[in-house]
């Protein structure tokens, strides 16, 4: 009896894990597309890239660096808020708007994805 609910127990944590996991890379896929198609400049490390060229370099380092960002918010967070090398914050720019920094940007891309 007590190993057949251990074993409905794993069952029920892997089983939320995927989903998790999956939830997790629909977020991330969506703010990743948010940056290719916002027609925003990507400030980085003090040179400006279009819209595609910032999505192209979050997805790389999002395949290097997937291990640190098992949520929507680490990737934010670790992996697209900075360079990895210099340290330095990204910024995007919208119109004329001011810069904003990229983990703000995207946090709220995030808020809107899971409203809707």
């Amino acid at each position: 009896m007590r190993a057949a609910c251990i074993g409905v127990l794993l069952a029920l944590l892997t089983s939320g894990e995927i989903v998790f996991a999956d939830d997790t890379q629909a977020e991330i896929e969506y703010l990743l597309a948010s940056v290719g198609s916002s027609g925003c400049t990507f400030l980085r490390n003090g040179k400006r890239h279009d819209a595609v060229d910032a999505e192209d370099h979050l997805r790389m380092k999002y395949r290097r660096g997937k291990r640190y960002a098992d949520t929507a918010e680490k990737f934010i967070e670790r992996l697209a808020s900075a360079s990895s090398m210099s340290r330095k914050p990204y910024y995007i720019e919208c119109g004329e708007n001011e810069p904003v920094p990229t983990g703000n940007w995207l946090t709220e891309r995030l808020s809107d994805y899971r409203t809707d």
